[in-house]
Order: C-alpha cells, then sequence, then structure tokens
C-alpha cells in the first residue's frame, strides 16, 4: 500500500525558514516523481515543487522559486522541502504526494495532473 506522510510544519516567524519531510512506504520511492502542494484557507491548492529521482529533474512554482529547495534521499524514502525567507502568504496545510509511476520526469504538468497518491498534509503558519 502506497503511503505518504508530510511532516515538519509549524509556526514560524516571516523570515525564516523550515524543513518539511515527506515519508514514503509501500512502492519504490526512486521510481516515482513526488509533489508538494499546499493550500490555504479559502483558496485552491497550489502545486508548490516537484523533483523525480529518474532523471533529477525539478520544478518550482513562481511563488516559491529561489526560496524553496527540494530534494530527495533514496536511502530513506524520503524528500525534502526547505523552506527559506518564509512570507506570511506561505501559511498553509503542505501535502506531499507521488505520481503515476509512468512518469520520469518532473514538470509543471506533472505536477498539476500526474499525482495518484497522496498523504496527509502538515500545518505552516508563517506570522508576521
Amino acid at each position: 500500500e502506497v503511503q505518504l506522510q508530510a511532516s515538519g510544519g509549524g509556526l514560524v516567524q516571516a523570515g525564516r525558514f523550515l524543513r518539511l519531510s515527506c515519508a514514503a512506504s509501500g512502492f519504490t520511492f526512486a521510481d516515482y516523481v513526488i509533489g508538494w502542494f499546499r493550500q490555504a484557507p479559502g483558496k485552491e491548492r497550489e502545486g508548490v515543487s516537484c523533483i523525480s529521482s529518474r532523471d533529477g529533474s525539478t520544478y518550482y512554482a513562481d511563488s516559491v522559486k529561489g526560496r524553496f529547495t527540494i530534494s530527495g534521499d533514496n536511502a530513506k524514502n524520503t524528500v525534502y522541502l526547505q523552506m527559506n525567507s518564509l512570507k506570511p502568504e506561505d501559511t498553509a496545510v503542505y501535502y506531499c504526494a507521488a505520481s503515476s509511476p509512468h512518469y520520469s520526469y518532473c514538470s509543471r504538468y506533472v505536477l498539476s495532473y500526474g499525482m495518484d497518491y497522496w498523504g496527509k498534509g502538515t500545518l505552516v503558519t508563517v506570522s508576521s
């Protein structure tokens, strides 16, 4: 059974940082594209970033580009999202997801339409 669990959220001041973790089980982590999403209260879910361990491709939404960094540890079956220079508008529940296994690359399209497995989220609150 494919399972994903996001962790690492919390309350931080603007300008500070957090690192989120997405622990995966039940599948070969390196064979899937892993994505991070967020949903703020009253807003639609937003694709934040994704990574493919197969070809090393990554994607970042414009809203986080230059501030967030996605990385993966195949040995630990874990993907990380390093979030620096946090802003109050980054406040949201963050989720990780895994793609359909036939995707080997990460892109905006795959992030938007290719995710098949979803984990529970972790809340990030950035105070001003």
